[in-house]
């Protein structure tokens, strides 16, 4: 073990052979959304100014005294661990370098299991390694070390086989000397076209990993941003991250995963109806999958009727209408909300601002979705084809998308598609490539007449269009359905104005479970009937000196001057501009 002044004299000798970064590795500014991550060159030599910082991060790790551990790799050679060892000074921070490639072998140090690039494998690594590392050295060092296990589990390009490149990769670790230890996994997808170069990319994320989990683990955005260091989107795609232990207490791992599409280091990411953020593939495998769009602002019957009437005939076939359909076990049903809302649309209202994404509003948003018992998919995706294609990587089983009148008729509009060299046709016939079908609930006009996808009409240059594609069967009439329900209005929009005018009219245009979430985290700017006529008490006005507050989100707006009187404008809502000063909006 070198000597603590040795160490410092080889840091000097090493850091010499690698060009500093311009930029800080400590701390970062938070990039505006399309921050873009630079390219690697991944046949560049070993000393290029290319791999200068994750050279510099890497050697700032083995120069580090506390921290010791070991690195086990498996699936694309030891990548992570080369870093270190080609930099210097590895002494002092790799206690151990393993890779089990026999599947007998990593079975008798890992135990048995029936897959090997899954997240079951990777914990059983950690636990494992971790073990192994503190264990003999506890009372020799532990006092004076922060130990660590790094694992990886892949399967990188094959020769002759054109097989998916995916892995996961994490580290257990202590944050300093003595402290209970934390983990962070990860799930990646690897788009190199060689294997060469997929183990490059593996061992630049890997050391990303392990120096923002060692320096950044206080400020988890930071250290995520930090993953895509020296690597690009046509590389890597990190698709799920998970934090747990004392470390990271106060971090959802929803909030993370919608910080990746932000951050376009995925094009989507799924959460369960627990919350757990989950791979594609865990959830969709072989599974058929019926999709709803929406800003579900709030969900509502109308949504609930949809996916019931979609999967009573997707799903059960030629049945009695008086007959109860369930959805089969071999189904699974996504609400799909896309970012692109909070950017182009001008969906401002309760989940975004104009700095980006409020993360406890989408989390009240989230909550309200996941009581219905769905999974939640959060994309970029602006087009029906792109669902299509990012659901067909995970399953070849039927998909269905289901939608109302008014949302096929925007479909159909030629000008959203003007940045596609085959315009309207293209975006078509991508969607008649993946066999994807829409199915189209009814709706009212505004004299009440029922407008069902067999009457649709939408622009006559585009007219024939629709009817190919209704014969064709992928546009199909959503025939059972609750009359209702049926409005020529939107029924969130009368939610929403129903709650902004202080009625309760708008409970029964949602499920019992939505109306709970909305009374509970006072979304969409539900005040409770006490509050809102509750007095106005002084102590609010000491928050808000000076300040001006606009409450657009909850439908009244609010000043206060620097006199200290309140000045409010709700005529229909008196005392609610108090309520939301008192909860600190």
């Amino acid at each position: 073990m070198a000597h603590a002044s040795t160490k410092a004299v080889r840091s000097r000798r090493c850091l010499a052979r690698f060009p500093t970064p311009r930029t800080s590795l400590r701390r970062r500014e938070r990039p505006k959304v399309e921050r873009k991550v630079r390219a690697t060159a991944v046949q560049h030599s070993e000393t290029s100014s290319e791999f200068g910082t994750t050279a510099k991060k890497a050697l700032s790790i083995n120069l580090e005294p506390t921290k010791y551990g070991t690195l086990a790799e498996i699936g694309a050679g030891q990548e992570v661990a080369r870093w270190f060892f080609r930099v210097g000074g590895a002494a002092g921070t790799v206690a151990k370098s393993i890779s089990a490639y026999d599947m007998t072998i990593s079975d008798t140090v890992y135990g048995a299991c029936d897959r090997y690039v899954t997240q079951e494998r990777l914990e059983a690594m950690l636990e494992y390694e971790y073990l192994q590392c503190t264990l003999p050295l506890k009372n020799a060092r532990g006092e004076n070390t922060a130990f660590f296990s790094f694992a990886d589990t892949v399967v990188a390009k094959a020769y002759g086989r054109q097989n998916e490149c995916h892995g996961w990769m994490g580290l257990k670790y202590q944050i300093s000397p003595g402290k209970p230890p934390s983990r962070i996994m990860l799930h990646v997808r690897m788009m190199d076209p060689t294997a060469e170069q997929q183990q490059e990319a593996l061992g630049v994320l890997g050391v990303n990993l392990l120096y923002g989990a060692f320096n950044l683990w206080d400020s988890p955005q930071d250290l995520l941003l930090g993953l895509m260091d020296n690597l690009s989107r046509d590389s890597i795609e990190i698709d799920l991250i998970r934090f747990d232990g004392p470390a990271f207490k106060d971090v959802d791992d929803r909030v993370m995963a919608l910080r990746l599409v932000e951050y376009n280091f995925t094009e989507a990411c799924l959460f369960n109806s627990d919350g757990e953020v989950v791979i594609p593939s865990e959830v969709m495998r072989k599974k058929n999958v019926l999709v709803q769009r929406g800003r579900f602002r709030p969900f509502t019957n109308i949504h609930n009727d949809m996916i019931v009437g979609a999967a009573s005939q997707f799903f059960c076939g030629d049945v009695d209408e008086s007959d109860s359909c369930v959805l089969r076990e071999d189904t699974v049903v996504l609400l799909e909300m896309t970012t692109k809302d909070m950017y182009e649309s001008g969906d401002m209202l309760d989940w975004t601002s104009k700095n980006g994404v409020n993360d406890q509003e989408f989390l009240k948003r989230a909550d309200a979705l996941q009581s219905l018992g769905h999974t939640i998919l959060i994309s970029n995706f602006t087009r029906y084809w792109e669902i299509a294609s990012f659901l067909t990587r995970s399953t070849k089983e039927s998909i269905v998308i289901t939608l109302g009148v008014p949302a096929v008729k925007e479909l159909f509009k030629e000008y959203y598609y003007q940045d596609m060299d085959g315009g309207i046709l293209e975006n078509f016939g991508r969607l008649l490539k993946f066999d994807l079908k829409l199915y189209v609930y009814p709706t009212l006009d505004e004299r009440g007449n029922l407008i069902t996808a067999e009457d649709v009409k939408v622009d006559p240059e585009v007219q024939l269009l629709y009817d190919f594609l209704y014969q064709r069967g992928c546009i199909v009439p959503i025939t059972m359905y609750d009359p209702a329900v049926l409005s020529s209005r939107s029924a969130s929009q009368i939610v929403l104005d129903s709650i902004r005018n202080g009625t309760e009219d708008w409970e029964r245009y949602v499920p019992e479970a939505v109306a709970k979430q909305i009374k509970k985290d006072h979304l969409l700017g539900f005040v409770a009937r006490e509050l809102a006529t509750a007095p106005f008490q002084p102590t609010w006005l000491l928050r808000l000196r000076n300040a001006h507050v606009d409450v657009l989100n909850y439908g009244f707006r609010c000043e206060v001057h620097t006199e200290f009187r309140l000045q409010e404008t709700s005529p229909t809502r008196p005392g609610a501009c108090a309520v939301a000063m008192s909860r600190g909006i």
